[in-house]
């Protein structure tokens, strides 16, 4: 046998000691460490590596760092206020001003009727209005997840009668619904949140089924339904991984969406009357004639609240889509 021969015959891995024996940096390494990590660590590394990469992508959106910041900014605001306000700044026995005050040294943004400080009623009001746009929204796009991805997986007569429901839901006004619910129920924080939430439904919908039909068009879906795998295994396992970028974004956009309804409902006088809400001051400066007497701090500090915090989500939810949206296509 020549030496080439011999040679061609030794294994990759005895030749100078390079094979399984490598250098920690080498592949080969690599993959013992990953093979030495049990599932679930190596699920945890791999779901590191992905949010590190996701961070990395979403810092180059200019925008969408500064829709964070200012949500982090009122995220802090509003679970600091008992500390910074206390409690009973919404308190009418105990106001601290004279009705209608302007902006002064002791009341930055003035007082309202009721002679209460303006700026502390912002703060407490930015934990009402940023809980019940949290709420609906996570609400609104779980009915809409559930109904797309069961839309498009069973097919049939349920899709065809799911479609129809959602196509109805989208030509009524969405705000003629919210308001028709939140009067034939009891006036409370979780009436409006259920009429936010089944009213704003139905665009999610469409689009997770929609996706729902890209991801179960692909080979290994057919794959694991020939190997056993059941309804609930293939959208658990297989479906909803591949659509859970798709709703992350949308939950992001209907938040904006959802406090600008909240507002709207209790500017319109059918939010709590007991709780404190951007709105809901909008509504008492209405009611105060503020218009009118020229008012304006009484006005403008909680639209310009609404505002941002609306345009923040906004830009937060259009980065976080620009991020994953080489991701939700068919092809990877």
């Amino acid at each position: 046998m020549t030496a080439e021969t011999t040679e061609a015959a030794e294994p990759a891995g005895s030749r100078g000691g390079t094979g399984d024996t490598g250098s920690p940096g080498s592949p080969g390494s690599a993959g013992k460490k990953a093979a030495a990590l049990g599932p679930r660590a190596l699920a945890r590394r791999r779901r590191r590596a992905s949010a590190a990469r996701f961070w990395k992508e979403y810092r180059k959106h200019r925008a969408g760092v500064f829709g964070l910041a200012a949500l982090v900014l009122f995220a802090l605001v509003a679970l600091t206020a008992p500390l910074t306000v206390g409690s009973d700044v919404d308190s009418v026995t105990d106001a601290p001003g004279q009705p209608l005050q302007g902006p002064s040294g002791h009341f930055p943004l003035g007082t309202d009727q009721f002679g209460r400080n303006l700026l502390g009623l912002l703060v407490w009001g930015s934990r009402v209005s940023l809980l019940v746009g949290l709420l609906a929204a996570v609400l609104s796009v779980a009915i809409g997840a559930l109904i797309g991805v069961t839309a498009g997986h069973f097919r049939g007569w349920y899709a065809t009668v799911m479609m129809r429901v959602t196509d109805w839901f989208l030509v009524m006004p969405t705000l003629v619904l919210a308001i028709a619910l939140a009067t034939v129920l009891s006036r409370s924080l979780g009436t409006i949140v259920l009429a936010i939430g089944v009213t704003t439904w139905p665009t999610t919908a469409r689009l997770v089924r929609a996706q729902t039909l890209a991801v179960e068009s692909r080979p290994y879906i057919e794959r694991a339904k020939a190997l056993g795998g059941g309804h609930w295994h293939v959208m658990s396992r297989h479906v909803l991984p591949n659509v859970m970028p798709l709703v992350l974004a949308q939950t992001t956009l209907i938040i904006s969406s959802a406090i600008l309804a909240e507002a709207t409902l209790a500017f319109l006088g059918l939010g709590d009357p007991t709780v404190v809400s951007w709105g809901g001051l909008l509504q008492d400066a209405r009611e105060a004639g503020a218009v009118s007497s020229g008012d304006w701090w009484y006005l403008v500090p909680p639209g310009i609240a609404i505002a941002v915090v609306a345009l923040a989500f906004t830009l937060c939810g259009r980065a976080v889509e620009a991020v994953l949206n080489p991701r939700l296509g068919v092809a990877r």
